[in-house]
Parts: structure tokens; C-alpha cells; sequence
């Protein structure tokens, strides 16, 4: 993958080239489960932003599918696309019943995005493995006029009230983890995939996130979550007459 250019005041980060990301999550598929995490506890929340009804919507970095099939129960037609092709074929075999989800196997830096179709963009835990100078404009070209991107995904942590969140947010896993899941922790194989994975992770703080996006996304509504997650919701300017 070339180095591309950033967008402003987006840090030059040595982003991991695809198919590193690829071959990851090509083996965290076969230890995906439809069962609480992190990502999972804020898909409500994404569903909640977008327009109603959703004639076209797109995720970017579907994995298994989780919420490409809670998606398609409130839009017309839903393309869901991730780098990782088991972990589509995995989402294929889970959404037999869901007749308008179309899942390809595609890199979003190359792939043909179309223009002005998507009245609804969601994307949970993948923008950080993108140059934010390329994917933004083609998040915002791709979205018709009115229609909101949301996005749920990781950042580094900088300052008290990170550090704040950061605190609150081990016990309320364990907690959640043992409630829902009935245990405290993913199993050692599991840690021991998705560690193997962070050795290529890069985040942003969201002082940086935010200026990355200022030009791009303005008026973007940027804001901390809990369990070192940060959300970002935009609506399209409607046109005017």
C-alpha cells in the first residue's frame, strides 16, 4: 500500500499495509462470537443515528456481520464490506435469512465507491487502519445528501479525563464481560489472537482525530465513549432549493 498523503493536522503514522491487517483478522475469525465486547455494547447507539428509513446503507469493516444483520432489519439493502475474506465468509454463512445483505470481500482504499448512494455509513473499530486523508472524502462523497455517517472506533488516551475513563472502564468490562458472557475474560487463545493484532494497531488521540476531520466533516459530533472508544456522527447537508 502506498503512504498517502494526511489529512491536516493528521500525525504521519506507519498505518500496517493490508494484507498484515488482512492475515490478522483472517485468524481472529475463527474465533468470532456473536456474544457481548466492546464494539457490540454501542451498536444500538450507531443504529439510533441513522435516518429512518434507510433505503441503502453501508458498513465498512463488517466482520462476522453482527451488525450488518441488526442493520438490515431497518434498511432496504445493506453492503457490508471487509478486508478479511473469512471474515465474510463466516458473515455469509451466519446471515442466510437476511436477503438484502450483500457482503464482498474488498479493500476500501481501492475498491469503486459510488457516488451519492448511501443514505447511512457505519463503521465500528476500522477507521484507525486507514489514512484518514483518503477514507473521510469518500465516506462523505458516497453519502447522499441528508444522509449521516457513524462511526464508532479506538483512540489513544492523552490527558485527566481519559485517564478518568480509562479507570472507569476496567471493572464496567469485567462486569459486563461476566454478566453477559458468563466469565471475566476471553479465553487465552483469544487474548493471545487479538495481541497479536495490536502489535499493528496505530491510534490517534481525539485531540487529533478531531483536527484530522475539522476540514472534512464539519460540524461532526465527536464524542468520548466508554471502554477507550470514541463515536463520531455527521449528517450530510440536505440540499437547498
Amino acid at each position: 500500500m502506498a503512504k498517502p498523503d494526511h489529512a491536516a493536522g493528521e500525525p504521519s503514522l506507519p498505518l500496517a499495509p493490508a494484507a498484515i491487517i488482512r492475515a490478522d483478522f483472517d485468524r481472529l475469525a475463527r474465533y468470532d462470537t456473536d456474544t457481548w465486547s466492546h464494539n457490540g455494547h454501542y451498536h444500538g447507539f450507531l443504529l439510533r443515528q441513522l435516518p429512518m428509513p434507510c433505503e441503502a446503507a453501508l458498513e465498512i469493516g463488517c466482520g462476522t456481520g453482527s451488525l450488518a444483520r441488526q442493520l438490515a432489519a431497518r434498511a432496504g439493502h445493506v453492503l457490508a464490506l471487509d478486508l478479511s475474506p473469512a471474515m465474510i465468509q463466516i458473515a455469509q454463512a451466519q446471515s442466510a435469512g437476511c436477503t438484502n445483505i450483500d457482503y464482498r470481500a474488498a479493500d476500501v482504499l481501492s475498491w469503486d465507491w459510488p457516488a451519492e448512494h448511501f443514505a447511512g455509513i457505519v463503521s465500528v473499530a476500522t477507521l484507525h487502519h486507514l489514512p484518514l486523508a483518503e477514507i473521510l472524502p469518500r465516506l462523505r462523497a458516497a453519502l447522499r445528501p441528508g444522509g449521516v455517517l457513524a462511526v464508532l472506533d479506538l483512540f489513544k488516551s492523552a490527558g485527566p479525563r481519559d485517564r478518568l475513563l480509562d479507570a472507569l472502564a476496567l471493572p464496567a468490562s469485567a462486569a459486563l464481560s461476566l454478566l453477559k458472557n458468563g466469565r471475566l475474560a476471553e479465553f487465552p487463545e483469544v487474548r493471545a489472537a487479538w495481541a497479536a493484532h495490536g502489535q499493528h494497531d496505530i491510534y490517534l488521540t481525539l485531540a487529533d482525530f478531531r483536527q484530522a476531520c475539522a476540514g472534512i466533516l464539519p460540524s461532526a459530533r465527536i464524542r468520548r465513549r466508554l471502554f477507550w472508544r470514541y463515536s463520531l456522527v455527521w449528517r450530510k447537508p440536505a440540499l437547498t432549493r
